[in-house]
């Protein structure tokens, strides 16, 4: 049974601008435990990662947590059949404010980066798909429109966004260039016949929320410049046949979220909808490190359900003589290897977040966790999938859907090995990706 959404927001909600600050931080030393207080090996917190973290960002992942468990995963299994996402979900993250978490005013409830990934991770237990919903309206729309946007901008957009009542798509990947985005092909140039506007024209695909988005914050290359900026799309605004966003249908993956293209035929963009001091890539990568860091967090959430749910059935499937599957080292070995990725990435995740809230993460940095933790993620999903025989083959096992949604995470927002380069141009000071 689940309890009413309205119950639920209304005695769990974050509170806006959130004034609590926690006594307790990372890496602050502890009293040594007496004879009578020593500690015990917690299995779904191998490192005690929890000790690193604040009285807020305790309250704020036990609220993410609930909600997800509560009133999320009892609709996934069926969402992902269907490939149906229902937009009603980020309102409901928006009335608990889990929407644009890190955001100071403007209606967000600006917590740490930390708090913020550990609302992905609690999302991402669930389904990444769900988790991918939420990144993009919180960290690549809601985050560019705060960190590049005008005044105006973000008075008009950010509100409304945090709510979830106005819902943001992300246009950057184009069908001939994903990898390779400085080579894009969409194009702004003044408009012929609009004083004060551009039009744009080009193509975007794989573009989560697309097909639902009120606000489309697209890249293009200005004709004059062929310098990259940004624009806000809204599709109210946009004349028929100069805006299309088709559903891309039937995936392997992320089935629980909605996808979709993005076609403009000289759409008309008012040019105050210009992000005014950004250019080149340094605007979209900008917004990509925030997601790529909830990612980070968010797919260890997803590693931990599997390792649950493979844990949960090792113990009670019996064979060879009435044995539980877990009395068998092979098993053991496998639950041993994932709980330690899990362990490791979330503790180097944190250590990251708590970086970026002092200016002190590098892109580096961040491509490190997000590319180590979808890796092992990915490697330790397929490796527990194991544990469940032919049984991993029907859906309600849960966690071959993990497998599928993981495999996407390694590849968007950076596939794992342009990660790798990214790091070896760091480590060498060579550039290897032409």
């Amino acid at each position: 049974m689940t309890i009413p959404v309205s119950r639920f927001l209304a005695r769990r909600a974050i509170p806006r601008a959130c004034a609590l600050r926690s006594r307790v931080a990372f890496g602050v030393s502890r009293p040594m435990s007496t004879a009578a207080d020593q500690a015990v090996f917690n299995w779904e917190d191998p490192l005690a990662a929890k000790a690193f973290l604040t009285e807020e960002e305790i309250a704020v992942a036990e609220t993410a947590e609930k909600y997800c468990q509560e009133l999320l995963l009892p609709r996934v299994l069926q969402a992902y059949r269907d490939e149906n996402y229902d937009p009603k979900i980020l309102e409901e993250m928006g009335d608990l404010g889990l929407l644009g978490a890190t955001i100071q005013g403007y209606g967000c409830a600006g917590v740490s980066t930390v708090a913020s990934g550990l609302i992905t991770k609690a999302v991402e237990r669930v389904d990444s798909g769900y988790r991918s919903g939420m990144s993009v309206q919180s960290s690549l729309v809601m985050g560019g429109i705060y960190e590049m946007g005008t005044e105006e901008q973000k008075e008009k957009y950010l509100p409304e966004m945090a709510k979830g009542k106005l819902i943001g798509a992300f246009g950057l990947t184009e069908p001939n260039h994903g990898s390779d985005p400085g080579s894009m092909e969409t194009v702004a140039k003044p408009h012929p016949t609009k004083t004060g506007y551009y039009s744009l024209s080009g193509s975007k695909t794989w573009i989560t929320n697309s097909p639902i988005a009120d606000v489309l914050l697209v890249w293009a290359k200005l004709q004059e410049t062929g310098k990259i900026r940004g624009f806000l799309i809204d599709r109210k605004d946009c004349p028929p046949g100069t805006l299309e966003t088709p559903a891309i249908k039937n995936k392997n993956g992320l089935r629980a979220s909605i996808t979709g293209m993005i076609h403009m035929d000289g759409c008309p963009v008012p040019a105050a909808n210009m992000f005014p001091n950004i250019e080149g890539l340094r605007g979209p990568f900008s917004c990509l490190n925030s997601a790529r860091y909830g990612i980070a967090l968010g797919v260890t959430g997803a590693l931990e359900d599997c390792i649950a749910r493979a844990r949960q059935y090792a113990l009670e499937r019996k064979q060879f003589k009435g044995n539980p599957l877990a009395k068998y080292q092979l098993i053991q070995k496998k639950l041993a290897d994932a709980a330690t990725d899990a362990a490791y990435g979330t503790v180097a995740a944190i250590q990251v977040g708590r970086l970026k809230d002092q200016g002190l993460a590098t892109p580096e940095m961040i491509s490190m966790v997000k590319r180590q933790n979808c890796d092992r993620a990915l490697h330790n999903a397929r490796v527990l999938q194991e544990i469940f025989g032919g049984n991993a083959v029907s859906d309600e096992y849960m966690i071959g859907r993990h497998v599928a949604n993981l495999y996407v995470t390694q590849t968007y927002e950076g596939q794992s090995d342009i990660h790798a380069l990214i790091l070896g141009r760091a480590i060498t000071g060579v550039q290897a990706f032409v």
